[in-house]
């Protein structure tokens, strides 16, 4: 499978793994833009978020159940947090694999840049 983040669910790819389960796995990115940045990405390969239909809506659910159990493991849920999914190119997704960031341990600006 040629998926990067397929490779890395399936330990073919060494990771920092934070969490894991039998829908998710999160991991810390290799190029952190934050004190604390996990990317958390289903074991089944979607696309992107439009990928995420109504057939799937459990698994976006899990997600962002997830994503917050991670903001308060890593310390984030008093100060506060971002989650980010970008969805095409034009957004800055680089891997064709759904996937959420968690970017928390310093301030952010909006709009992003």
């Amino acid at each position: 499978m040629s998926c990067l983040f397929c490779r890395i669910a399936q330990g073919e790819i060494p990771s920092t793994k934070v969490y894991e389960d039998d829908r998710v796995l999160a991991f810390r990115d290799i190029n952190p833009q934050a004190p604390v940045h996990v990317l958390v990405v289903p074991k089944e390969h979607l696309s992107d978020l439009n990928d995420l239909s109504p057939e799937r809506q459990a698994l976006g659910g899990h997600i962002l159940n997830v994503l917050a159990h991670l903001a308060e493991q890593e310390g984030l849920k008093t100060q506060g947090y971002r989650v980010v999914a970008n969805t095409g190119e034009n957004a800055g997704q680089t891997v064709p694999h759904l996937h959420f960031h968690l970017l928390g341990g310093r301030g952010f600006g909006w709009p992003p840049g």
